[in-house]
């Protein structure tokens, strides 16, 4: 059906006013009788498929020809769906928007668009996320701290500034759940790696933070980042997790280290006294051993000696009951001689003449000492 003129002045392709009409879309002046109408679409058709008759052998547009014609466009269709996948992807097949099947790496198959669809992710790349911290763009200079990360709450009340890296990457295995899964990766995986961190700070204390616990501290997040993740199905493999700096809070930070240095004096002071406990203990109970074998040694022989003198009273009083004078003398003789056997005597005879002239008497033999030995008492 013809396009009617209800202006007078050309159709839609045509120009208003002008005399002589408007240049349609087909080349035409005006229309295909160049009087400034529109095209006839029935013309249109008919020309296009005299020109399609070109293309056909024998000039004849029938059944067969058409048949070849959609055979050929559907079999250019069916090779659009040839694809490659590289040695560092792996390819998602869809159909209808849904997941199918995944395949290696090579020359692969899936059905050309708009029924099937191929999302090749990189599944070797290593990703990294910042927590704490933005590093520059050209890795000079100091990085920035983002102090809403980075600091965190400590098991004994105390803030710690800590900045770190994780390292991920898709996981080969599940590369469908990160495609359909995770909307905004980086954006996911930085959130769990923040909560994770601060839930494994919040469980120890700051000084093993600072010191000895920075491996395991790392460790334990990287397990529970990972936890986290495949609860989410998200199709993430945690590499590694990197801490890049453990510090107090700049604010803090001096006073942070009057307190470590009296910490660690309190160490040394604890230490010292233990090094001269070690060293007076063993003493202590070496004496104390010396002395306890001491007494048993004396006791051991007082009681010898008592045993001893028991034994000899015994015999003593035995021979004393045979001959009880004879005893009686010699009892008294062995008393004198061991009473007066050890100290100076001097003997005088009954008459008590000459006694006199020799008072003191105790200086009578030490007179006649020096009168046998003249040099002696020079």
């Amino acid at each position: 059906m013809p396009w009617s003129n209800q202006s007078g002045g050309g159709g839609p392709w045509g120009q208003r006013g002008g005399s002589g009409g408007g240049k349609s879309p087909w080349g035409g002046s005006g229309g295909p009788q160049g009087n400034g109408n529109p095209p006839d679409l029935e013309d249109i058709l008919r020309r296009s498929q005299d020109r399609l008759k070109d293309f056909i052998p024998g000039g004849s547009m029938g059944g067969k020809g058409l048949i070849l014609l959609v055979l050929g466009v559907i079999a250019i269709w069916l090779l659009t769906g040839f694809y490659t996948v590289r040695p560092n992807e792996v390819g998602i097949n869809m159909i209808f928007g849904k997941y199918d099947s995944t395949s290696g790496e090579g020359l692969r198959y899936n059905y050309p668009y708009p029924i099937g669809r191929v999302i090749k992710p990189n599944v070797t790349a290593q990703q990294k996320i910042e927590v704490g911290y933005r590093s520059t763009a050209t890795g000079q200079g100091r990085p920035r701290d983002e102090i809403l990360e980075s600091l965190m709450l400590t098991a004994d009340e105390n803030i710690v500034d800590i900045d770190f890296d994780a390292v991920w990457q898709v996981n080969p295995a599940r590369p469908q759940d990160y495609v359909f899964n995770l909307q905004n990766p980086d954006g996911t995986i930085k959130s769990v790696a923040e909560s994770a961190m601060r839930e494994v700070i919040g469980r120890r204390n700051i000084q093993a933070i600072l010191t000895t616990e920075q491996a395991s501290v790392a460790q334990e997040v990287r397990q529970i980042m990972q936890g986290t993740l495949d609860a989410y199905g998200a199709g993430v493999l945690v590499n590694v997790v990197q801490l890049q700096a453990a510090r107090p809070p700049s604010e803090v930070q001096q006073a942070f280290f009057d307190v470590n240095a009296a910490q660690q004096d309190a160490v040394r002071v604890q230490n010292e006294a233990e090094t001269f406990a070690s060293r007076v203990i063993p003493e202590a109970r070496g004496e104390a051993s010396r002395t306890v074998q001491q007494a048993e040694a004396y006791r051991e022989q007082s009681v010898a000696d008592a045993s001893g003198q028991a034994a000899r009273f015994r015999q003593v009083y035995e021979e004393y009951r045979k001959a009880p004078d004879v005893s009686r003398e010699r009892i008294f003789l062995e008393t004198m001689e061991r009473v007066f056997g050890s100290v100076d005597k001097i003997i005088v005879d009954q008459n008590g003449q000459g006694v006199v002239p020799f008072l003191p008497l105790n200086q009578l033999p030490q007179t006649q000492n020096n009168a046998a030995n003249p040099g002696a008492t020079r």
